[in-house]
């Protein structure tokens, strides 16, 4: 990753935690060794509005595990899907997920765990994770910062209108407004070819075939001079070009906006 000149890695504990101690700190070392800042997606399999103690406890446990493997690894971010509706009014589910983040965050804190968990916005309609779901928990609950999922926005709306510079401006400035201008400077987030059904999210595509517009996309992160991270969850076989992609269209626009500065 640093010969290719990639400076972020997230570490994929999507399936389940399983990793040692030892294992931590080789990680935590060769990522400060090569200078790469890291972040864990957590295990899929976590739902903050599980329908039985016995599911909650289950989802609370793999949460906490990659936040404390996280946290040993040298990570700073873990990001999470916060979880599903299972049909019930979106309103009467964002308290239960709410209080449930906030009784996880207090638990890592009281353990000395520093990391910041992030609720990431999700793609498909049934589930948790609007952008101002995710902007509220991050309002509500010390320790939460979002993880904005732009591919997953635009499939979301279903309909390809998330798709113009007005519409990025749009998401920054409330991002802005409810979380502060701070917020923008520690950033955290995700971004792909992504593909969708009426029922939003259907699959992550390469860059080359999806049709939202990551150039304006790059463009728009660099007008607001933003700062913080941003990680591609690409098909295999593509992670590596596509991240490559995405980072040379902003160093691109970036020092485009630096010359018309100095002009």
């Amino acid at each position: 990753m640093r010969e290719l000149g990639l400076e972020h890695l997230e570490i994929a504990w999507t399936r389940s935690v399983r990793v040692s101690d030892e294992t931590c700190a080789e990680i935590k070392a060769t990522a400060e060794a090569c200078d790469i800042t890291l972040s864990v997606h957590a295990p899929y399999f976590i739902n903050l509005n599980s329908q039985t103690d016995e599911k909650m406890h289950k989802s609370d446990e793999r949460l906490l595990a990659a936040a404390r493997a996280g946290y040993k690894a040298g990570a700073t971010d873990i990001v999470f899907h916060p979880g599903s509706y299972h049909k019930q009014d979106p309103n009467e589910v964002y308290p239960i997920i709410r209080d449930q983040l906030a009784h996880l965050a207090a638990t890592l804190r009281d353990e000395g765990v520093e990391v910041t968990l992030r609720p990431e916005t999700m793609g498909k309609k049934a589930v948790f994770g609007t952008l101002e779901e995710n902007l509220r928990l991050s309002q509500d609950v010390e320790g939460v910062l979002p993880c904005i999922d732009w591919a997953h926005l635009y499939a979301r709306r279903a309909d390809g209108s998330f798709n113009t510079r007005d519409e990025y401006r749009r998401a920054l400035d409330t991002m802005g407004e409810m979380l502060g201008a701070e917020a923008l400077k520690q950033v955290h987030f995700h971004m792909s070819g992504i593909c969708y059904t009426d029922r939003g999210e259907k699959s992550h595509i390469p860059l080359f075939e999806c049709e939202q517009d990551y150039v304006e996309l790059m463009q728009t992160f660099v007008d607001y001079e933003l700062g913080g991270t941003i990680g591609i969850e690409a098909p295999q076989n593509f992670h590596t070009a596509d991240c490559l992609t995405l980072q040379a269209i902003y160093r691109y626009k970036r020092q485009q906006a630096e010359e018309a500065t100095a002009d």
